[in-house]
Parts: structure tokens; C-alpha cells; sequence
């Protein structure tokens, strides 16, 4: 296979998915795993897309729908890698007031405790005056909840919440 990493970014709007991998099915294309959501008003969509053609054939076929929408997007070679990766075993949830840093606080210890990060989220609510900031981060660690709770308690204050809680997957 191979697979090209697609990215395309744009200002939000219906329609966007539907009409992309429309697209991409008409040209006889494989999608693998995908990421789409909406960021500050604009979609994102990171998606792995193969169809055993050239790299400008998938250009030419996404880029009627791109400037349709009015998407910008990008192609990258990339090895495939499906069915490879690990089932995330923790989620740590932080909730607070909006300030600079704290994903990289809340990052680094986790990376001190050995914690892989496969999926992070985050969002801005509340106000202009008093945004909330709320993160949501699954990966994958040997170490135990206690381990993790106390690495990310130092950052507990009465502005941030950190919460550490096992995934069960059920796999069969």
C-alpha cells in the first residue's frame, strides 16, 4: 500500500466530510485511520488515504472538492502502520482556568512518568473574561494510576482539576 497522508484545513461548514470522502470513493481510493474535528471555528481533517496511485493523481482528485469548500491541503508519504499501535489504558482529564502552559506542564510530567500520549483534546470555554480551559489526553503507561495521580497532583490548585481514570476495552 500506499498510503499519503491527507490533511485539509478550512473554515467550518456542513458538508465538508461527506463531500471529501465522496471525493476520495469516487477516485477508488482506501481511507485508513482519520481525524476530524472542529478547531476555532475551522474543520481539520488529518486522514490516511490510499489508492495505489501517484501522489499528483490524489492531488488532482481532491483538489476540485478542496477549492470547492475552500480547504487548503497538504499531502505527506507515510508508512501505514495500521493495527500496530497500542490500546490507550489511561485518561487524564484537566479542567480549569485558562492559562499559558499548562499543556506543557501536564505533558511533561506525564512524559516523566513514562506516559505515551495518543490522543489529546482540548478546548476553550466559558467566557472571554473567565475562559475554561478542559483537556482530555488517552495514552498508554506500565505504571500504575497511584503513579500517575501523584505525578499530576502537584498540579492540582484550587483553579485546576486533575482527574486519572483506567480505560476498560473490551477487544472480541
Amino acid at each position: 500500500m500506499k498510503w499519503q497522508m491527507l490533511t485539509l484545513v478550512g473554515e467550518d461548514q456542513p458538508g465538508i466530510v461527506a463531500q471529501v470522502t465522496d471525493a476520495l470513493f469516487r477516485g477508488g481510493y482506501t481511507l485508513g485511520e482519520a481525524s476530524m474535528l472542529r478547531l476555532g471555528g475551522n474543520f481539520t481533517i488529518m486522514m490516511m488515504v490510499d489508492g495505489g496511485q501517484s501522489e499528483q493523481a490524489l492531488s488532482a482528485c481532491i483538489a476540485p472538492v478542496a477549492d470547492k469548500l475552500g480547504l487548503r491541503f497538504h499531502l505527506d508519504p507515510i508508512h501505514g502502520g495500521l493495527h500496530q499501535h497500542r490500546v490507550p489504558n489511561f485518561q487524564v482529564r484537566v479542567n480549569g482556568a485558562d492559562r499559558a502552559g499548562i499543556v506543557a506542564q501536564v505533558t511533561g510530567l506525564l512524559a516523566e512518568s513514562g506516559f505515551n500520549i495518543l490522543e489529546l483534546d482540548s478546548d476553550v470555554v466559558g467566557s472571554q473574561d473567565e475562559p475554561v480551559y478542559i483537556m482530555t489526553i488517552q495514552g498508554y503507561t506500565e505504571e500504575t494510576i497511584e503513579t500517575l495521580e501523584a505525578a499530576l497532583g502537584q498540579l492540582e490548585t484550587d483553579e485546576i482539576d486533575v482527574h486519572v481514570s483506567a480505560i476498560e476495552t473490551l477487544i472480541g
